[in-house]
């Protein structure tokens, strides 16, 4: 919604283009240079920030809604993405915090007695994973600012969010031994110091610097390159690449790394 009226419109006839009282929320998490970051928007007339989401179409399936508002916000298609949990406690949503008198200030309705927003709301989570510094964030009518904040400093936020932030974090991190994850990550050509650093981050934990790399390449998942990278003096790790037929099958199939 890039306009009031688009808004307006939203708010007196969105269910009839939306499924009312079900929402998506995203916690798209950012990887770059060994750094761990998470999206989040922050909603005018409203104090604290939040992951971003939206409303489902009616003729949309969950996965397309996910991909919608994740493209929406970061200008990426297709990332690497996954549902985690459901979230419907009665409560979640506490509506007294919502200033419902500047909105309509702000738009010139005339009352939110009776809308289809103001209602208990189940929200589904999805995650996904993508390097931050290719993202071109978008805000819109509704939303004042999007950024990137550092997954171990995160401001104060709306709702239920924090408990979702934990869950995402959760279910990325066990995901991460079944699913191939950094084709989208890291350069086409890169070393095993590279991927073993993405592992690292994402998972929060040290790993085997010497046994981790050989746990992908006897998934098959690397390709060892005839080329090395000269980083100084006496020292030209070898370059690899992913295997996509590899990559692919592993997405679709699953994989162990333990």
């Amino acid at each position: 919604m890039q306009t009031e009226e688009e808004f307006r419109d939203f708010i007196l006839n969105g269910h009839l283009y939306y499924i009312p009282h079900v929402t998506i929320d995203c916690a798209i998490f950012g990887y770059h240079a060994q750094q761990l970051k998470l999206l989040l928007i922050k909603h005018r007339n409203i104090d604290n920030w939040s992951l971003p989401g939206g409303y489902i179409k009616r003729a949309e399936k969950l996965l397309d809604a996910a991909n919608r508002n994740i493209k929406d916000r970061t200008g990426i298609d297709n990332l690497f993405l996954q549902q985690f949990k459901t979230f419907g406690d009665p409560d979640r949503i506490q509506f007294d915090k919502f200033d419902k008198k500047k909105w309509l200030e702000d738009t010139g309705l005339p009352s939110w007695e009776g809308n289809w927003l103001i209602n208990q709301t189940i929200s589904v989570g999805f995650y996904a994973i993508t390097d931050f510094s290719k993202t071109r964030l978008q805000t819109d009518f509704i939303t004042e600012a999007c950024a990137w904040f550092d997954i171990n400093n995160l401001p104060p936020l709306e709702y239920d969010h924090d408990e979702m932030v934990q869950e995402a974090m959760h279910t990325m991190r066990l995901h991460l031994y079944h699913y191939p994850i950094g084709l989208n990550m890291l350069p086409e050509k890169f070393t095993l110091s590279e991927i073993h650093a993405l592992y690292e981050t994402l998972l929060g934990k040290k790993l085997d610097v010497s046994n981790f790399p050989k746990k992908l390449l006897a998934l098959r998942l690397l390709k060892k390159l005839d080329e090395k990278r000269s980083i100084g003096a006496h020292r030209s790790p070898h370059l690899y690449s992913f295997d996509k037929e590899m990559y692919a099958l592993a997405l679709k199939e699953g994989l162990v790394l333990s």
